[in-house]
């Protein structure tokens, strides 16, 4: 399919250039250019299109500022990527979700891996189905490999204390952990119990494996029993475990982009 594209810059050899830079890719189908702020907003609200390359700094309203009047008027928000001299807006571009960031003056790889990039970010949304069955599918079905050298530490032995008792359970069991008021839960496909580490961080370090993955800043997940992604709200996921309770696990809206990459998009 067309990715139907936008190009916004206040410098008209900026424009021409990426526009001269976008033509051999195949997908790419450049409906209109804007030299502004307000074009940016009144074209995305006329060609509703798949992409746009925006520039930051432009005279009255910056990149910035469209896409906070995009969001105030409502209107459906394009797959956005920055496209400018000065990279000290970097964070703050993927703070807003932009799928990249690219810088002055344009390279022709650069601008092609920022297209594929935007490219899997519209196939993940035209195909949400697809998106979470090939997640589960890598996350909970595919085999499971022998752990790197950087992982040894996987099989480590967790306290966990429960009514007046503690047990020793291997660190592949963990489902879960959890903190709340201060306190740590390990939970295990059947059993939990309180741990002894203080925080979520040193319980993590002490693990050492890709395995586990801090999906929330109050859970830390065992991929290998993620069992089920439920679309949440605003574009949001919950993880749904494979353990008795069917614990579901929010997913922050930081580690989007792990979810993301976990998910190759």
């Amino acid at each position: 399919m067309p990715i139907n594209t936008l190009i916004i810059d206040d410098e008209r050899p900026a424009r021409e250039e990426l526009a001269y830079l976008l033509k051999p890719i195949p997908e790419i189908n450049i409906v209109a250019q804007g030299k502004n702020g307000l074009d940016a907003v009144n074209l995305i609200k006329e060609h509703a299109p798949d992409l746009v390359f925006l520039d930051v700094q432009m005279p009255g309203l910056d990149g910035f500022g469209v896409i906070k009047r995009l969001t105030e008027k409502k209107i459906k928000m394009p797959q956005i990527i920055f496209a400018t001299a000065y990279d000290e807006y970097a964070v703050e571009a993927f703070e807003v979700n932009a799928v990249d960031y690219v810088l002055k003056p344009f390279d022709r790889a650069r601008i092609a891996k920022a297209v594929q990039r935007a490219k899997k970010m519209l196939e993940a949304q035209a195909s949400p189905v697809e998106r979470l069955e090939n997640l589960v599918e890598q996350l909970g079905g595919a085999p499971k490999l022998a752990p790197p050298e950087s992982a040894k530490r996987v099989n480590a032995k967790l306290l966990l204390k429960t009514q007046q008792r503690m047990f020793l359970v291997d660190a592949s069991e963990m489902v879960y952990a959890s903190i709340q008021d201060g306190a740590i839960t390990i939970f295990t496909k059947d059993s939990q119990g309180a741990s002894n580490y203080r925080t979520i961080e040193e319980l993590q370090a002490s693990l050492e494996s890709d395995r586990f993955w801090r999906a929330h800043r109050s859970y830390l997940v065992n991929i290998d029993y993620i069992k089920e992604v439920v679309p949440w709200f605003k574009g949001s996921f919950m993880l749904k475990m494979n353990d008795k309770r069917a614990s579901e696990i929010p997913v922050s809206r930081s580690q989007m982009r792990h979810l993301r990459e976990l998910i190759k998009m």
